[in-house]
């Protein structure tokens, strides 16, 4: 089974695509929000080519005997474009750190990822994003996670 879903994942990224919004050399600054530890972040998108993304982001909370950081990185390869709507596929690795009632855990977070990008008509230097996918947390415990994110807590992002 497992086999089965990275042939059809290296099937996806290599097929090919049709014209659509170009984002080559763009960068976008925005907002996205970190579902496993439940903090907004600030998130950066840049595509040094047309159909490749590379993508980060960083969450801070320092509030007393409760504070969440995480910063993460990843890719995201355009599968299929329309006129206002992008669908990707990508991944993403990041650091976590929480703090609940003074009990401080680090760890990692590693996500696959499926989601689209879509731009209003008449506002096409600003995208909305909703992902999903699985992810791995590696806190205190080890838990495997589905992830599923609308377009506001998947994030927001102006590209310049």
């Amino acid at each position: 089974m497992l086999k089965n879903i990275a042939v059809l994942f290296c099937m996806i990224m290599a097929a090919g695509t049709v014209q659509a919004k170009e984002l080559t050399n763009r960068l976008g600054v925005g907002v996205k929000s970190n579902a496993s530890i439940g903090i907004a972040e600030l998130a950066a998108v840049y595509y040094p080519v047309s159909e490749l993304a590379v993508v980060g982001g960083l969450g801070i909370d320092t509030e007393k005997d409760n504070s969440k950081f995480t910063a993460n990185a990843g890719v995201r390869r355009i599968v299929f474009k329309e006129d206002n709507l992008n669908f990707y596929m990508g991944g993403a690795l990041g650091l976590v750190n929480l703090e609940t009632g003074g009990n401080k855990e680090s760890g990692f977070e590693i996500n696959a990822l499926f989601g689209a990008e879509f731009f209003l008509p008449g506002l096409e230097n600003l995208g909305f994003t909703f992902e999903g996918g699985v992810g791995v947390v590696s806190l205190d415990d080890v838990r495997f996670k589905t992830i599923g994110n609308g377009p506001f807590s998947a994030g927001i992002v102006f590209y310049f």
